[in-house]
C-alpha cells in the first residue's frame, strides 16, 4: 500500500479553535468526550495529510483514516521521537519558532515546529488555564530566573518558553537572578517592597525555585516578605534527584524564606506547550477541557483503568503545526479519577509518579521512522 493510498482514505478536516471557548474546568465527561474526540480525529487526519513522517508511521501500525477515534485508540506518537526527528505539518516559509527542550546529558534536545496560529492557541490556553489559580488580573510579577533565557525570541528553550508564557499573566516584571545564577537579593527587596500588600505572581522552574532562591536565601540567612502571593512552579528536578522534597515540605521551606505564598505545581512539556495540568488544593494535577490524559501499560501499551499506575499518555487539541496532539511520555503516573476531585473543578485528575525506568518502552517499538541524511 503506498504512503498516498493511506494518507487519502479520508479527507483532512481542518481543526477548529472553538475549543478555546470551552469552559476549562466545566464540562461533565461524556460531553468533553464527545467534543475532544472529534477535535482529536481531526487533528490526526491533519498531520497525516501534512507530516509525510507521521503518515508513514500511521501506515506502519496499520491505521485506518475513515474512522472517529476515542481517546483509548487514538494513534500516539513516543515524546522521544521528538528529539530524533523534527516533525512539522507546515511549509518551511510558515514556521514562526522553533522550541527546544532543554535535553538530558547524552540525548538530543526536543525540537517542537510552531506557526503563528499554533502558538497563539497555547498562550491563549495556558492563559485561560492559568486565570483559574491567579485570577485575571495582572499581578506584579517576579521571575526566578535571569532574562538572558529569553534573547532569541525564534528558537526558545522550554525554560525561555515557560516564562514568556506565564509572563502574560503578570506585570512590572523582574528577575530574582544574575546572569551567572546567583540570587539578586537587591533585585528581590526591592520587588517586595514596592509591592507590599498587593497580589503577587511568582513563576520558576522547581529545582531553579529550590536551589538559587529557597536555598539561597537560606545560605544568606535572609528572608523575604511576599506574602499574598501565588507561586507558579514546574519542570521536576531532573539532575537533583538526590535532593527532591515532596510537595509539603517544598511549601513549607518557601514560606519560611518568603511568607504566605500559595504555591500551585503543574504538570507539562515543551512537546504540549499550553496544554498544562495544574495540581489543585489538593495536589490533583488537573486536565483541562482541551487536554487529556491516559495510562497505558508499559508492556502491552494497553489503555489501564483509573487507580492504576502506568505510562501517562497526554493528548492535546492545540498543536495544528506538528503531530504532537497524542503522545507517550516517559513518566509513570495513576489517574485518580474524573469529575469528582474534592476541589470540584470537572475533568480527570492524576497524580505522576517519576520516570519509566530507563525510559524505554516496549509499545515504541514499531513508531521507528528513518532519520532523513
Amino acid at each position: 500500500m503506498s504512503d498516498q493510498a493511506t494518507v487519502d482514505c479520508a479527507p483532512p478536516a481542518a481543526p477548529t479553535t472553538a475549543m478555546l471557548d470551552w469552559p476549562v474546568y466545566e464540562l461533565p465527561h461524556a460531553e468533553k468526550r464527545r467534543r475532544l474526540e472529534a477535535e482529536l480525529s481531526a487533528l490526526t487526519r491533519h498531520h497525516a495529510a501534512h507530516c509525510e513522517p507521521y503518515a508513514r508511521v500511521l501506515q506502519a501500525r496499520g491505521v485506518a483514516l475513515d474512522q472517529a477515534f476515542t481517546l483509548e485508540t487514538l494513534p500516539w506518537l513516543p515524546v522521544r521521537l521528538f528529539k530524533h526527528r523534527l516533525l512539522s505539518s507546515v511549509a518551511p516559509d510558515q514556521v514562526f519558532k522553533v522550541l527546544t527542550s532543554s535535553g538530558t546529558t547524552g540525548q538530543s534536545p526536543s525540537r517542537i515546529v510552531l506557526d503563528r496560529a499554533t502558538a497563539s492557541r497555547q498562550t491563549t490556553a495556558l492563559a485561560r488555564i492559568m486565570q483559574r489559580f491567579v485570577g485575571a488580573a495582572r499581578r506584579p510579577m517576579l521571575i526566578i530566573d535571569h532574562p538572558g533565557v529569553i534573547k532569541d525570541r525564534r528558537s526558545f528553550s522550554a525554560r525561555g518558553a515557560g516564562i514568556l508564557g506565564l509572563a502574560n499573566l503578570g506585570r512590572e516584571h523582574v528577575y530574582a537572578l544574575n546572569e551567572d545564577m546567583t540570587l539578586n537579593l537587591a533585585a528581590v527587596q526591592a520587588f517586595c517592597a514596592q509591592h507590599a500588600g498587593k497580589p503577587k505572581l511568582l513563576f520558576g522552574f522547581t529545582f531553579m525555585v529550590w536551589q538559587h532562591f529557597v536555598l539561597a536565601l537560606q545560605a544568606a540567612g535572609q528572608t523575604v516578605n511576599l506574602d499574598d502571593a501565588v507561586l507558579i512552579h514546574s519542570g521536576g528536578w531532573k539532575k537533583l534527584q538526590d535532593i527532591a522534597v515532596d510537595a509539603s515540605e517544598f511549601q513549607a521551606r518557601v514560606s519560611q524564606v518568603a511568607g504566605a505564598v500559595r504555591v500551585h505545581n503543574f504538570y507539562g512539556m515543551v512537546e504540549q506547550t499550553g496544554s498544562v495540568f495544574v495540581a489543585c488544593e489538593h495536589g490533583h494535577l488537573h486536565a483541562p477541557a482541551f487536554a487529556d490524559v491516559l495510562v497505558r501499560d508499559a508492556q502491552t501499551g494497553g489503555s489501564l483503568p483509573f487507580g492504576q499506575r502506568g505510562v501517562l499518555q497526554v493528548l492535546s487539541g492545540l498543536p495544528t503545526s506538528y503531530p504532537g496532539h497524542s503522545l507517550l511520555t516517559e513518566d509513570l503516573g495513576t489517574v485518580l479519577g474524573e469529575d469528582d476531585c474534592p476541589c470540584g473543578r470537572l475533568g480527570r485528575y492524576f497524580q505522576v509518579h517519576g520516570r519509566v525506568a530507563q525510559a524505554e518502552v516496549r509499545g515504541c517499538s514499531d513508531t521507528q521512522v528513518t532519520p532523513s541524511p
